[in-house]
Formats: structure tokens, C-alpha cells, sequence
């Protein structure tokens, strides 16, 4: 199939991969434009931009779609079908009608829960046993198009970095197996019961609440794990919790109880394992307490 591939962060890139590996043509790729980034705030190509760009695949960045004559390049490409994974501009109507197919998306959540920008972190934050990836129709509506395929996988204790990376692979493979028979997977309208928003993430969410019970707290290191980290200060400098794990102990809410730093939350404790002081490299926990002693009795913000 002619395919136009749309998507920007890592998450897309393993099924631009596939796809390509699947023997379609991919005429072009459209991606966000690029940021600046790093210590130098230079302009960084988007993953996905890169992975197109090494394989030759033209690439397009529009900051909008909305443009008579973006619409028409867009339309000019004469694609089947619009293959969409987390690509971050809103899809004007007639983007959406201009591939003969249409335009699927590969969406990170067993749709209906979890429509919008953030569905990984959000599933991780509210407990969510189970998750998904779904192939969807894309239309006007936010992530309301009906399913054509899924897959399930539990959350289990995975960081969204790590479910982030699993749910990319198997969207891949199921957008493949779709397009391989289109007409051999009939679309399913979502259920009108259970619809939730998956609003995108704010990084003062990312601030450790230790009010809340340890198995929340523990949930938001992972929920913030890799980016943005999840966080506490101690005399006004950040320390970034990668990892951590429930722990024994009760106490003040943000006091450690031990020198280990096991921290008090509202209800039960926290320890992190995995640690990174500002502008120093992450470190298990253990190693930082050998040179950055924390008292029993040292309150957190």
C-alpha cells in the first residue's frame, strides 16, 4: 500500500519500521518540526524524522494542517492509507478523507478508557491492572473512532517507559496485520460506558505527593519514569526517583523514618532505589547515602 506515515516520538518509530519491513511504500512522513534541545538548545529532529530521513523517506514538519496547501500536498501524495501513531497535531477533515482508506491510528489503551495524550502515564497513576494497544479510525471526535484490532497486556509494575516501549511493538504488529486484510477486520464502535481522558502530563504532577499511600506514591515514580522523573527537594536541591518500592514503617507524611531513606506517606512508606541528583548521573540509592548521608527525621518537599 502507499502509505503516509505520521507520528513524532519514539513510540511511533517501531512501526514505521515495520511498516517499511512489511514491503509497503511509505511516500512520506510527516512529524512534528523539530526542538531545541540539550545544553546548547540546538534543533533536534523528532525520532521519527530520523528514522525516515536514514531510510530515505521524504519528510514533512507543517506546524498546522489547516492550510489550503498543506491539504493539498498532503492530498497530492495520492496514499492508500494514513498510518497515525502519536504524531501531536490535530487532523483537519480533510486530511482525514484524503487517503482512499482514510487514516488509522495506533493508540496506547484499550479504548474506551484512556482517550487523549497521555494514556500510558495515566493508566500506570490510576492502578490500571491491564492495558493495550488498539488500531482505530481515526475521525473528528478525540480518539472516538471505532477499533478495528487490539492486544492486552498487564501493567504489572512497569515504568511507562518500559510499557511505552512494549505497547509501540505490539501496535506495530497489529497495524501490519491489519493492513496485510484491511476488509478481514471490521470496525468496532467503542462502547459508550467507561470513557475516560487521558489529559497530557503537567510536570508539577511529577513532585512526589507523600500525603498520598505508598502504593500511589509508588505508582507515580513509575508513571514518571524515565521523563519527566518523578521528584522531592532537600535544601533546594531536586533529586529524581527513578525507582522505589513499598516499604515497612509509618510516620509524618514527606519525614524519613529510617537512614536508609525510607520516607513516611499517608499511608505506609516509601524507599527509593534508584536516584539521580541534579546534574549528576543516576545512582542506586545505597551508593548516594554512602556519600550524602539523609538522617531519620529529615522532612522532603
Amino acid at each position: 500500500m502507499r502509505i503516509i506515515f505520521m507520528g513524532t516520538p519514539d513510540f511511533a518509530v517501531p512501526a514505521l519500521i515495520a511498516l517499511v519491513e512489511a514491503g509497503h511504500d511509505v511516500v512520506a512522513a510527516y512529524s512534528q518540526p523539530p526542538r531545541p534541545a540539550g545544553r546548547g538548545k540546538q534543533l533536534q529532529p523528532s525520532p521519527v524524522q530520523r528514522e525516515a530521513e536514514a531510510r530515505g523517506i521524504a519528510v514533512r514538519y507543517p506546524v498546522s494542517l489547516k492550510a489550503a496547501e498543506e491539504q493539498a500536498e498532503f492530498a497530492a501524495f495520492d496514499a492508500d492509507i494514513a498510518v497515525v501513531a502519536a504524531y501531536g497535531l490535530i487532523l483537519p477533515r480533510a486530511i482525514l478523507d484524503a487517503p482512499r482508506h482514510g487514516c488509522l491510528n495506533i493508540h496506547g489503551s484499550l479504548l474506551p478508557r484512556w482517550r487523549g495524550a497521555a494514556p500510558v502515564q495515566r493508566a500506570i497513576l490510576a492502578g490500571d491492572t491491564e492495558t493495550g494497544v488498539g488500531i482505530m479510525r481515526m475521525e473528528a471526535g478525540l480518539d472516538t473512532g471505532p477499533v478495528l484490532l487490539e492486544g492486552r497486556t498487564p501493567v504489572d509494575g512497569k515504568t511507562a517507559g518500559e510499557l511505552t516501549a512494549e505497547l509501540a511493538g505490539l501496535g506495530a504488529r497489529l497495524m501490519v496485520k491489519v493492513l496485510a486484510d484491511l476488509p478481514g477486520y471490521p470496525e468496532a464502535p467503542q462502547a459508550e460506558d467507561g470513557v475516560t481522558y487521558a489529559a497530557k502530563i503537567d510536570k508539577v504532577e511529577s513532585r512526589l505527593n507523600f500525603a498520598q499511600g505508598a502504593a500511589d506514591v509508588e505508582r507515580q515514580v513509575r508513571a514518571f519514569a524515565p521523563a519527566p522523573g518523578a521528584f522531592f527537594e532537600l535544601e533546594g536541591e531536586r533529586y529524581r526517583v527513578l525507582a522505589a518500592e513499598i516499604a515497612d514503617g509509618a510516620g509524618e507524611p514527606g519525614v524519613t523514618i529510617d537512614n536508609r531513606l525510607t520516607i513516611a506517606c499517608g499511608c505506609g512508606a516509601i524507599r527509593p532505589t534508584r536516584i539521580q541528583r541534579a546534574g549528576k548521573p543516576a545512582m542506586d540509592t545505597e551508593a548516594l547515602l554512602r556519600g550524602r548521608a539523609i538522617a531519620a527525621g529529615t522532612v522532603l518537599g
